[in-house]
């Protein structure tokens, strides 16, 4: 059961991680755009910066998944190093319920925005509703719940390896 948890995790976590980089070459590629066409043709357009906040959005919550699966969000560092081996699995508890109980807040809640926005639109790009903006937050809390879960059954310290 582990192991198949683990695998789900590493498919849903690669899936994250691949989404938040997409994110980043779209938001890079089109604020390369807008220079281009404001300062070099002298004709803005305004609609790719309503795209560059857009995928910046989801870019960040597409990876914030990755940064809970490898332990590097909710950090309790020396309070961790400090602590006997059997306190620190109760840490690694703690941390991770207070973590799942942060997302499935921001799942609900960015739900209810998302399809209470699904009737706005955005400013300067009209013919995109809200709701895509907003339902970063609950896509993103549903990524995170993976990756809490994986890194409560298979810890990763990556920034306590590498700390100073």
């Amino acid at each position: 059961m582990r192991e198949t948890f683990l695998r789900i995790e590493r498919f849903t976590s690669g899936l994250a991680l691949a989404g938040a980089c997409a994110m980043l070459v779209i938001a890079s590629s089109l604020g390369v755009f807008q220079i281009v066409t404001r300062f070099i043709l002298e004709q803005p357009a305004e609609w790719s910066e309503i795209l560059i906040r857009l995928a910046l959005i989801w870019m960040v919550f597409l990876g914030i998944p990755i940064a809970f699966r490898q332990g590097a969000m909710v950090s309790v560092d020396v309070v961790y190093r400090w602590s006997p081996p059997k306190l620190r699995r109760g840490l690694d508890w703690m941390v991770a319920i207070a973590s799942l109980g942060l997302i499935l807040v921001i799942l609900w809640w960015g739900w209810d925005y998302a399809v209470r926005g699904r009737v706005q639109s955005m400013a300067g790009l009209e013919s995109i509703s809200m709701f895509w903006g907003y339902l970063a937050l609950p896509v993103g809390a549903l990524f995170c719940i993976f990756g809490i879960v994986g890194n409560l059954l298979d810890p990763q310290r990556h920034e306590l390896e590498t700390a100073q």
